[in-house]
């Protein structure tokens, strides 16, 4: 388990924390990172998935010396940093269809084996739709086969891309285009979508994670796991969107944030199908003081307010706290 950092000891707000020892710093940090996903792309002001994806590439790119390949779902990411004839990349990758990434780069990494270059790995990239949904069966092959990529989901929890429709990533009670807030239970239905974690983990392969944009050195210490190991890998990254979940772009970490600390978002890491590590919650808060930024729960706290819907998310937060001792009562 990596040592936590104390942010408020540090006395600096850039990010990675330039006044920390060396060894302790993040790649954000440094002057020699990678800049994989570089200036000039058109994301939106504060967009989360944008931060995940430089963080998550420019560690992995430190990770393999430089020699990655990735491949890249259609989605937000590949529309806002590809337009065509312009690119923000400046690493070899490849555009998918919305829903083959992973097939895509399995055989980038079947073609590079058999040119004998093991020096250089392969990521495969998407947002939840790509991911949980359409992308859902080649995800779930590429882990049945064991290939050798890492494959990231960058979460904003809905089509964000094409009008921000639900997915199955989307949470309960959240207003979207396909679920919006009217009737006698607006928003998402409660019990459905996947929970995509979980499901890889069931596929038993060499590791799954979660990571949240809020927490830089815990994202980039599991890139860097994820990097060491052969085999199939996945990485769920928290990525807020201000734009469908009706946030102020500067609240987007806070947000990442607040998700961790209630619970609704835990932080985990797990091998061959058992959770090797947990990320504890520093300061447990309310469910409430996650959803009330976001106009996408706006309907839950209407005069009256929704109660009843708002318990319903509590228990799933607590459920979470107790499933992977995120509070550290059972010593995890």
């Amino acid at each position: 388990m990596t040592q936590r950092i104390k942010f408020y000891q540090t006395g600096t707000f850039t990010v990675g924390n330039r006044l920390l020892d060396a060894d302790s710093r993040t790649v954000q940090a440094t002057v020699d990172r990678s800049n994989s996903l570089t200036s000039g792309h058109r994301a939106c002001q504060g967009c989360g998935e944008a931060l995940g994806a430089r963080y998550a590439m420019d560690t992995a790119m430190r990770a393999a010396s430089n020699k990655v390949v990735a491949v890249n779902a259609t989605g937000c990411l590949e529309v806002f940093s590809t337009p065509y004839p312009e690119s923000s990349w400046q690493i070899p990758w490849v555009h998918s269809l919305f829903g083959n990434a992973p097939a895509v780069a399995t055989g980038v990494a079947a073609a590079l084996r058999a040119k004998g270059r093991k020096d250089v790995r392969v990521l495969a990239q998407g947002g939840d739709g790509g991911t949980v949904d359409i992308g859902f069966g080649c995800l779930s092959g590429m882990f049945e086969r064991n290939d050798d990529v890492l494959y990231l989901c960058y979460d904003n929890e809905a089509y964000m891309n094409t009008g921000v429709q639900r997915s199955g990533s989307t949470p309960a009670t959240a207003r979207t285009a396909t679920t919006p807030a009217v009737g006698a239970h607006p928003g998402n239905t409660f019990g459905q979508g996947k929970n995509m974690p979980l499901i890889a983990m069931a596929h038993d392969i060499p590791y799954v994670a979660t990571a949240s944009v809020a927490d830089l050195h815990d994202l980039e210490a599991k890139v860097t796991r994820a990097m060491e190991i052969s085999g199939a890998r996945y990485l769920h990254v928290h990525v807020p969107c201000p734009l469908g979940w009706g946030s102020n772009p500067c609240d987007t970490v806070k947000l990442a944030r607040l998700a961790v600390e209630s619970g609704l978002f835990p932080l985990f890491q797990a091998e061959h199908g058992a959770v090797t590590d947990i990320t504890p919650i520093r300061r447990k808060v309310p469910v409430e003081a996650y959803l009330r930024p976001q106009r996408r729960f706006a309907h839950l706290f209407r005069e009256p307010p929704d109660t009843e819907s708002l318990a319903a998310i509590q228990a799933i937060a607590d459920r979470n706290i107790r499933k992977f001792d995120l509070l550290g009562a059972g010593g995890g």
